[in-house]
């Protein structure tokens, strides 16, 4: 069991999973806020054969108060975390009457579910649903368009299943995902780069047809892997290199849909059941939560007692560090990161040791870097400001049995307790 030092002290230490196990252990507000695909799942190609371990499940419910899922995946429909939730029980009706479902923010932060399955989406208009609604249709024909001249060799037929298989028809975010693609060009870096810009202007033509309709501002593309964003705010293509075929999808979104502001209206959920009073209003969503760093760290300092903020862990897969064409500086990017790095943030502000854990993802079946040699190459870099304090090199089934330990423990501990 180790010490838990002040934060100045432990900052720029890795800890080993058992250390950091024994840290949480000990701490009584605590809020793990953890991704999905990559994280308690392998990263697929077809995102309709994920699978969740029933343990991982049940232990969540054990974490009750404590655990909470940020993902920009969906809990609902049939491509929704629910779907894997009531097949890994083999049930449909048990997660709902025993509170199974995975609680926290899905689409970015635009989709609020309990743990009983209850489902919310605040802020979100009409127009816009609609919209969404009308996307995945739109997306199958612009690809249909588009990929003869990256596959000119595939029959129609299956371009048209490739088309289709492409399209995840999610409410909130649809995306196109070009997995299937990738792995019928497999090492030919060139042929990947060009799936990846006909992927982005495909979907920039989508944005202009929103603001043609009248929703202009309403949606941005969220790139995934990412090298973080341009001067404009725009994220950018992570070009496929030997061995990392790189941005592999991206995703139509509801402006607000940033992870960022997701961890909290997380934070503010949590304090308002453990301490009655929500800091940020009961009505503080992702769509009217500022949308960059400096506006969420100071908006927590100004309303949120230091002695409220609970013990944050941060758990994600996707970080990106990749030098610029001309060597000059670092392009960091990745979903998860800025909700790791206003995570570890907010512990430097309130003087107390949030952690960020980063999982191996790639053992699944997308090229991605791997954590295996502890140089994070592809990952980090020597002068990035987010540091890694724990590294779950083992992937998903490493930290499955991590977490279900943790679960197991913790209760324990609250049930030994007078």
């Amino acid at each position: 069991m180790i010490a838990v030092l002040p934060f100045c002290c432990t900052s720029m230490l890795r800890l080993t999973p058992d250390q950091l196990q024994q840290q949480l252990l000990q701490t009584d507000d605590l809020l793990i806020v953890q991704d999905l695909d990559g994280v308690c799942m392998q990263l697929v190609r077809d995102p309709l054969t994920r699978k969740l371990d029933a343990r991982y499940v049940e232990s969540v419910a054990r974490l009750q108060g404590a655990f909470v899922v940020l993902t920009n995946g969906e809990h609902e429909g049939r491509r929704g975390v629910n779907r894997l939730v009531e097949r890994a029980l083999g049930s449909s009706h048990r997660p709902a009457d025993e509170g199974l479902y995975l609680p926290g923010l899905a689409a970015g932060g635009v989709q609020c579910q309990d743990r009983y399955g209850t489902v919310s989406h605040p802020g979100v208009s009409a127009a816009e649903m609609d919209f969404l609604a009308a996307a995945p249709a739109r997306m199958e024909q612009l690809l249909l368009e588009r990929l003869p001249e990256h596959l000119p060799d595939l029959p129609q037929p299956q371009l048209q299943g490739l088309a289709q298989s492409a399209v995840l028809d999610t409410q909130l975010s649809p995306t196109i995902n070009l997995n299937g693609a990738f792995a019928l060009l497999p090492d030919d870096v060139d042929a990947q780069r060009a799936l990846q810009r006909m992927l982005e202007q495909l979907m920039q033509q989508l944005a202009s047809e929103a603001e043609i309709q009248g929703l202009s501002g309403s949606f941005f593309l969220h790139v995934a892997p990412n090298l973080g964003r341009d001067a404009d705010g725009h994220e950018l293509i992570k070009p496929s290199v030997p061995g990392d075929v790189g941005t592999t999808d991206i995703q139509f979104m509801l402006t607000g849909s940033i992870k960022e502001a997701g961890l909290l209206v997380l934070l503010n959920q949590h304090i308002a059941r453990r301490w009655g009073e929500a800091p940020f209003g009961e009505s503080f969503n992702v769509r009217t939560a500022p949308h960059d760093h400096e506006g969420l760290m100071t908006l927590v300092q100004q309303c949120v007692p230091i002695e409220r903020m609970p013990l944050l862990v941060g758990v994600g897969d996707t970080v990106t560090s990749t030098q610029s064409g001309d060597g000059s500086r670092c392009l960091r990017g990745g979903s998860d990161r800025g909700f790791l790095q206003l995570l570890q943030d907010l512990g430097r502000w309130c003087g107390q040791p949030n952690r960020v854990v980063l999982v191996d993802s790639s053992h699944g079946e997308i090229d991605r870097p791997s954590l295996a040699d502890g140089r994070l190459e592809g990952i980090s870099d020597p002068h990035d400001p987010l540091h890694v304090d724990t590294l779950i090199p083992g992937g998903p089934a490493e930290y499955i049995d991590w977490f279900c330990q943790l679960a197991e423990q913790r209760e324990s501990l609250t049930v030994s307790q007078p």
